[in-house]
């Protein structure tokens, strides 16, 4: 496994947020889904797109802990969601030996 899967099977959320995001994870299509959150243009490798989700959500989970006004439950769980969809596609790309392709799923 890569670093940055390490670091993603590595993270410790609540099981709800959790739970809802492996539910969206299941409808995740990266060319509808990823611009909203890393925004508009050519769409960056899955890995690429992994980490910089990882420290969305990383900023996302630290407004959680400290109770931020501004935290959005929300935005959170859709991270997350592109998250995991990313992660499968990477790791199936790992997997398989393949060069990831930006037009995939």
């Amino acid at each position: 496994m890569t670093d940055i899967l390490k670091s993603l099977n590595a993270l410790r959320r609540p099981r709800l947020l959790i739970r809802a995001a492996r539910i969206g994870a299941a409808q995740y299509h990266r060319n509808a889904h990823l611009p909203r959150h890393l925004g508009h243009g050519r769409l960056p490798r899955s890995d690429q797109a992994l980490a910089e989700l990882m420290a969305l959500e990383s900023v996302l989970n630290e407004q959680r802990c400290s109770e931020n006004a501004g935290y959005s439950v929300a935005r959170h769980v859709d991270i997350m969601i592109a998250m995991m969809g990313e992660a499968r596609i990477f790791k199936n790309a790992y997997q398989s030996g393949l060069t990831y392709r930006a037009d995939s799923t």
